[in-house]
C-alpha cells in the first residue's frame, strides 16, 4: 500500500472490478488496488467476502480488505429504505479515513458508474458532508464478457444498444425489443427470466439471444436464452439480444 501525503491527497476511488474472472482487471485497476491506503468491499454479510473482493483476491493476494455492508432487499420488502439507510452506515466509516488524508478505493462489480453501489456511497458521503475527490477506475461489463463468450457481436453500423433491467418485470424489455436495429442488453433479471425468455419469443428475437450467469466463476453458465426456460436463475443474470436488422454475415 502507498504511503499518505496528507489531507491533500484524500481521495475515494471507484474501481470496476469486471463480472467475475479476476483476469478481466485492467493494468489501471490494478496499480490502484496496489497503492491505495485502503481498500474497502462491499459485502451482504460481513462474515463472507463479496464477489468483488474475491475477485481482486485472486488477482492481487495480500491485499487486507475492510468490508462494507450493504443491503441489498428488493423494493417489495421494504428496499429502497434499507438499502438508503446502509449507505449512510458505510459513508460513515469511510469518513474518518478520508479525513485522515486516506487514498481509499472501494471495489465494485462491473464498472463503477453501470448499476453500481458507489454512486450511492458518493451521494451518502456528501450528505455527510464529504464533499472530496473522487475518481473512477473503468471496469470490463458483464455484457462485454457475454458477448465475448459466446462470439455475439453487439453492434455494427450505425446500430445502437438498450441497457434496460427486468428488475420489476419485462416492461422495460419490451418497449427496447420494438427496434429491430436496436441490441438489447437485460440485466437483474434473475427472478423473471422466463418471462423474459418468452417475450423474446414471442417477439421474434430468440435468434441470437443469450445469457449468462454468474460470468467468471467456476459454476458459470452461459448460453441460448432457450436453454434457461422457466429459471431460475441468479439475481445478476446477464441477457444480450443482437439486432435482427442486420446481414447475417456481420455476426
Amino acid at each position: 500500500m502507498g504511503e499518505r501525503d496528507g489531507k491533500d491527497a484524500a481521495r475515494l476511488t471507484g474501481v470496476g472490478v469486471g463480472p467475475g474472472d479476476a483476469g478481466l482487471l485492467t493494468l489501471a485497476a490494478l496499480e490502484v488496488l496496489e497503492s491505495a491506503d485502503r481498500v474497502v468491499a462491499p459485502t451482504t454479510e460481513l462474515s463472507r467476502p463479496g464477489r468483488a473482493e474475491s475477485i481482486v483476491a485472486a488477482a492481487v493476494p495480500g491485499v487486507v480488505f475492510d468490508r462494507l455492508l450493504f443491503d441489498m432487499s428488493p423494493d417489495d420488502e421494504g428496499g429502497a429504505e434499507a438499502r438508503a439507510a446502509s449507505h449512510r452506515s458505510a459513508a460513515a466509516r469511510l469518513v474518518p479515513w478520508l479525513r485522515r488524508g486516506e487514498h481509499v478505493a472501494f471495489v465494485t462489480l462491473g464498472d463503477p458508474n453501470l448499476y453500481s453501489t458507489f454512486p450511492s456511497l458518493v451521494r451518502a458521503l456528501g450528505e455527510l458532508g464529504w464533499q472530496g475527490r473522487v475518481e473512477t477506475v473503468p471496469g470490463i461489463t458483464a455484457f462485454q464478457a457475454l458477448a465475448a463468450a459466446t462470439g455475439t457481436v453487439l453492434l455494427d453500423g450505425t446500430e445502437s444498444l438498450s441497457l434496460v433491467t427486468a428488475l420489476d418485470g419485462v416492461d422495460e424489455v419490451a418497449e427496447a425489443l420494438e427496434h429491430p436495429d436496436r441490441a438489447v442488453v437485460v440485466y437483474k433479471g434473475g427472478r423473471h427470466i422466463g418471462a423474459v425468455a418468452q417475450l423474446l419469443a414471442s417477439s421474434g428475437r430468440l435468434d441470437g439471444a443469450v445469457f449468462g450467469e454468474r460470468l467468471g466463476l467456476r459454476d458459470e453458465r452461459v448460453g441460448p436464452i432457450e436453454a434457461v426456460g422457466d429459471g431460475p436463475a441468479s439475481y445478476l443474470v446477464t441477457v444480450v439480444v443482437p439486432p435482427v436488422a442486420r446481414d447475417k454475415g456481420a455476426r
